[in-house]
């Protein structure tokens, strides 16, 4: 049975029962599920860590920009630090470079000292001093010439330069910067900065460095030539004295540019209270270009030095006094004495020359004062002591006549052969030979009263006096130094 509405019936009598009523709960159950077909939460989540992630890679990307950023301002500014490192080191390089171009050049061209000084003096701009190790003045650059007379103490000059040698470079020395040339362990020069103003920095001393090692240089090849040359000019002299050809001598001697053409002679020169005998040789080799105006042949020999000097063109002597005078200002503390032989006009006539300025040397070593000189020439009857023919004659002379006080004296340790010599010397005057003995005049009185009884001669007999004076004589040049 329908309805008007076109549903079927519903009651009792249809057979039809009513619907039954829903739960509760399966009511409220059913609506979320209602709600989730309508909004899905899962895709929200989605986008939302998208975003996210958009947000943390655009501020990684923000902090990867501004990290690029002063990265790359921080290479910027170290590269542009060795830029200019490179730029400073480009320039020292370069000032290096000219500083031993220049110095090399003085090498090569043979400038010697004063090149070595204008050179520095050019690449620092301050005065520089050249001077030999004993502090003497070999060259100078700059403005003002050096001060005189700076050398000061040598104990202190020889402290100072033991300081520049440890140090290894150039040392301040007050106003001073001080590098020393040393070719080896021996110090031959030092080379000065003088730097009142305290300028000089790491390119000046070490130009100062770069100059030194060419002193160094340039003085070790002087030395060694004027080594070679000495040891050239002590082999002629030392021919010259044993004997040797004119020919040979005169070829020799022209090698070494000396003239043996002109008569020669020899001078023996000794020297006592000296321990330094290249300054002796200095100081005669300085006197004799002054006396001669040339350079002579020199050589050591016996603990003297022998000098194979030229004469002059006319039939006057040198003036050897002048000589002795020159050397002895130059060493004031030693005792000079020289004796000097005959002129020859060969070479091979020397050796004669050297035995008469030997005997002179000994005749004047013999005297009451070494200090002196003494001419063959001058020796008279002396010249018959010390010869070969005479030396048996001249000790059984002496034997005869002062036998008794030469025994005495060796016996008591006395000087009774002095005392006597000293009076001869003295002519007799007892004032004189006391002040030359350094004993008081009764002293003397004694000695010659023990001479008398020692002898049994009349001091003052003419014969006796005069036997006795050659005696005392001939005795003193052969005991004497040697």
């Amino acid at each position: 049975m329908s309805t008007p509405d076109g549903d079927r019936p519903r009651g009792p009598g249809t057979g039809l029962h009513p619907p039954e009523p829903r739960p509760a709960n399966k009511i409220a159950a059913a609506q979320p599920a209602a709600i989730n077909n309508h909004v899905d939460p899962q895709p929200v989540r989605a986008v939302a860590r998208q975003a996210g992630a958009a947000l943390r890679s655009a501020a990684l990307y923000r902090a990867d920009q501004a990290a690029d950023s002063g990265e790359l301002q921080a290479r910027h500014d170290q590269l542009a630090l060795v830029n200019d490192n490179l730029i400073s080191a480009l320039a020292d390089l370069e000032r290096r470079s000219r500083a031993h171009e220049l110095l090399i050049d003085v090498v090569v061209t043979g400038g010697g000292e004063v090149a070595i000084a204008a050179v520095l003096h050019e690449l620092t701009g301050l005065a520089v001093e050249v001077e030999d190790k004993f502090g003497n003045l070999l060259a100078w650059a700059g403005d003002q010439a050096p001060a005189s007379g700076r050398q000061g103490a040598a104990h202190d000059r020889a402290e100072l330069l033991n300081r520049v040698r440890r140090n290894g470079c150039p040392l301040r020395e007050r106003d001073r910067v001080l590098a020393v040339a040393q070719p080896g362990d021996e110090v031959l020069g030092v080379l000065t900065l003088i730097d009142p103003s305290r300028t000089a920095g790491p390119y000046e001393k070490l130009a100062l460095e770069f100059a030194a090692v060419v002193l160094a240089m340039e003085m070790a090849h002087k030395r060694s030539l004027a080594e070679i040359e000495l040891r050239l000019r002590g082999d002629l002299v030392d021919d010259l004295l044993t004997g040797t050809d004119d020919q040979s001598a005169l070829a020799r001697s022209a090698a070494l540019d000396h003239d043996l053409h002109p008569p020669h002679q020899i001078l023996m020169i000794g020297c006592t209270g000296s321990d330094k005998p290249e300054r002796v040789a200095r100081a005669v080799d300085q006197a004799l270009v002054r006396i001669t105006r040339s350079r002579a042949l020199t050589s050591r020999r016996g603990g003297s030095i022998v000098v194979v000097a030229p004469t002059r063109s006319d039939t006057v002597e040198y003036e050897w006094r002048e000589l002795h005078r020159l050397v002895s200002d130059a060493l004031p503390r030693i005792e000079v004495a020289i004796g000097v032989g005959r002129p020859c006009a060969n070479p091979s006539d020397l050796p004669r020359s050297h035995r008469e300025a030997h005997r002179a040397l000994r005749v004047q070593r013999g005297q009451t004062h070494g200090d002196g000189v003494t001419t063959f020439a001058e020796l008279g009857f002396y010249r018959l002591v010390g010869t070969a023919e005479s030396e048996l004659e001249v000790a059984e002379f002496v034997r005869e006549w002062l036998g008794h006080l030469i025994d005495y004296d060796r016996t008591h340790h006395y000087d009774l052969v002095t005392t006597l010599w000293q009076y001869y010397e003295c002519g007799g005057n007892y004032d004189a030979t006391a002040h030359e003995l350094l004993i008081h005049r009764s002293t003397l009185r004694y000695r010659l009263r023990r001479i008398r009884e020692l002898t049994g001669y009349d001091l003052r007999a003419v014969d006796t006096r005069l036997n006795l004076h050659i005696a005392t004589r001939a005795w003193q040049i052969r005991n004497g130094p040697a």
